[in-house]
């Protein structure tokens, strides 16, 4: 079932920016039971919606391991994304037009505060397990530092405690794709399309690894040409990301989302990131993939070491940062481990 939950006080974000109100749109499957202890919260990536039955389909939904004859959850969609929470293409109420161009940034701190109030209106005080790959796990993680107590379980999966500046520069270039698009200012909902596709070409090498590409993408793979310019499949394939992305998404959404990712710092404003983190008591799963050239493997031993008594399960997967979407059955195998073992919160589970 999808929802809207709607906010009518100012909030004001990191910046110092108000809004006078703001809404989100979440997708619940199941429902909450009388103890109030089955919740399950998923947190979605940078241009996925509220609806994980959709985009994590091996992990969610009837007779998956996240059933909502079992569980009831929950994901919202992030506040900046043109998929029904506010965004660059809601209304501001002082001006009763489009923000387009003036929505500003919310952090990923922004974001996780705006859900706070949406689980108080749910009256949601214990949540039985968090998860959520890429900047999804980024929301994880500041939720569970600003509310230590909420969550049981949490798994963190592709993702790090503070972006860095390797994953801020892809992310600077992406906007600079959409820059280099001259319609990109322009106030209407398709403007900037040609600089969201090469944008996400761009992504898709952060996304996948040489060697995914090496096995999907081969020289003599047979194709049909989305261009008389197109002679070869990688080729192609970037094309076909772009144009795809660009039917249903919009450029300005994607620039803002992207400064969104790039606030992430669980460390600002607090001691340091490791202190941060040592705030962290629920019991937590951390998931890396071996071949992620966006946030490396080196990034999600420092949460495992770092966050009290956390697992790591670290998937050999040739396909990059989107394994967390594609391995689902080994993350099953690891989520079943996790959440039943009761002997130890030290262990250590690797290479699957």
């Amino acid at each position: 079932m999808t929802n809207t939950f709607n906010y009518k006080e100012t909030f004001t974000l990191e910046s110092g920016e108000t809004l006078p109100g703001f809404h989100l749109a979440y997708t619940t499957h199941g429902k909450l039971n009388a103890a109030k202890d089955n919740v399950v919260w998923i947190f979605h990536a940078l241009t996925a919606n509220s609806n994980p039955v959709e985009w994590w389909p091996g992990l969610v939904g009837e007779g998956k391991y996240f059933d909502p004859a079992k569980y009831f959850i929950i994901c919202v969609n992030k506040p900046g994304s043109p998929y029904g929470s506010i965004s660059p293409l809601s209304k501001n109420p002082e001006t009763n037009e489009t923000y387009y161009n003036s929505f500003p940034v919310f952090s990923i701190r922004d974001i996780v505060r705006s859900y706070q109030h949406l689980k108080n209106e749910l009256g949601i005080s214990k949540i039985f397990i968090g998860l959520g790959g890429s900047t999804g796990g980024m929301q994880l993680l500041e939720w569970a530092i600003e509310e230590p107590n909420l969550f049981e379980h949490i798994v963190p999966i592709a993702t790090n405690a503070i972006l860095s500046p390797w994953g801020i520069a892809f992310n600077a270039s992406q906007r600079m794709a959409i820059e280099a698009d001259n319609t990109w200012l322009k106030k209407t909902n398709d403007a900037g399309q040609k600089g969201l596709a090469a944008a996400r070409s761009i992504a898709m090498l952060s996304y996948r690894h040489y060697n995914g590409y090496a096995i999907t993408q081969r020289r003599d793979k047979a194709f049909v040409p989305l261009s008389n310019e197109t002679t070869y499949a990688a080729d192609n394939y970037q094309r076909y990301q772009g144009l795809k992305l660009t039917k249903r998404f919009n450029a300005l959404c994607y620039y803002r989302l992207t400064q969104s990712m790039d606030s992430h710092d669980v460390g600002r404003n607090r001691k340091s990131v490791a202190e941060a983190l040592k705030l962290i008591t629920a019991k937590t799963l951390v998931i890396g993939i071996t071949s992620d050239v966006l946030y490396p493997i080196a990034e999600q031993e420092f949460l495992h070491q770092t966050i009290p008594g956390a697992q790591l399960l670290t998937i050999a997967s040739e396909f990059g940062h989107d394994g967390f979407l594609l391995e689902y059955e080994k993350i099953e195998a690891a989520l079943k481990e996790f959440i039943n073992n009761k002997k130890s919160s030290h262990l250590k589970i690797v290479n699957q």
